[in-house]
């Protein structure tokens, strides 16, 4: 357990990295900002919520620099192009806590898609929308009063949006957006989503997934690990598995991701009712 002495440098390149490609995107025709913000933007931005993930159990500077952690989140939350990173930390927590709880875990799908997107062409559809879902849901679930970080978080976001908008113009606006949205959606990383909690086999909540996007997401794909150890960073975890593989070896686990979306929208067995949904106490006296 500790901080991720590399985590700050890595986050800070790639965050640079979209900021020169905002550059190098404002005079390409709209086709080709869309395809760059699918196969390129959205591959980082997608990283980098994965890197927020990381950076919500105070990994990147350590639990005694729990503030740093939260202004640094939010400066990994720029090129996501909308205020994320301190919403996302007031819930997460919450998943960790009550895993599955009703009305607590918003990662939990509602009843109305679970009964709604249920045939294939529908769970392909949720998967498109699955963004919207995710950031709507909380809402309506289990709302919470507005933090002054989340109204920092707003305004340091705007802001830097402003300032492209000015330098460069509508479109690197709408590929940082875009590129957000799309990748968080069908898209080969986002099968994590589906891959961590869905119970593909009954009695398994939760799922590793050992394969290269491992490399793309901090390692995100470690999650068997990750809930049993979470302030342990990313980049430590597959030494977890090593050394406790007696536990980990044995339990099912993902070999790929875009199987996992092929088998979500095409195994009628599947879709947003299969998860483990739990009445916790806090639930109860609520």
């Amino acid at each position: 357990m500790g901080p991720d002495p590399h985590l700050k440098w890595i986050v800070s390149g790639m965050v640079f990295v979209q900021f020169l490609a905002c550059y190098l995107v404002k005079n390409l025709s709209w086709k080709w900002v869309f395809f760059w913000a699918y196969v390129f933007g959205g591959c980082i931005n997608h990283s980098l919520t994965l890197a927020i993930h990381d950076i919500s159990h105070n990994v990147a500077f350590g639990n005694k620099q729990a503030k740093w952690n939260r202004w640094f989140a939010v400066f990994a939350n720029l090129p996501i192009g909308i205020p994320y990173s301190a919403s996302f930390k007031k819930y997460h927590i919450d998943h960790h806590r009550y895993l599955g709880g009703d009305t607590l875990d918003v990662d939990i799908p509602t009843d109305f898609e679970g009964w709604f997107f249920c045939t294939p062409l529908r769970k392909l559809l949720w998967l498109f929308l699955q963004p919207l879902f995710y950031s709507l849901r909380p809402l309506y679930v289990n709302p919470k009063a507005i933090t002054q970080m989340e109204i920092f978080n707003a305004l340091v976001q705007f802001s830097v949006d402003l300032i492209i908008y000015y330098l460069w113009g509508l479109k690197p606006i709408i590929y940082l957006i875009a590129g957000t949205i799309l990748c968080m959606g069908l898209h080969p990383i986002s099968g994590h989503f589906i891959a961590e909690h869905y119970m593909f086999l009954k009695g398994y909540e939760t799922y590793s997934y050992y394969g290269p996007l491992n490399w793309l997401t901090f390692n995100v794909g470690y999650h068997m690990e990750h809930h049993d150890f979470p302030s342990i960073p990313g980049c430590k975890l597959p030494m977890v598995k090593k050394i406790a593989a007696e536990y980990y070896d044995n339990l099912p686990h993902h070999q790929s991701w875009i199987r996992v979306l092929w088998a979500f929208v095409f195994d009628d067995t599947i879709g947003p009712y299969s998860r483990v949904k739990r009445l916790c106490k806090l639930a109860k006296e609520n």
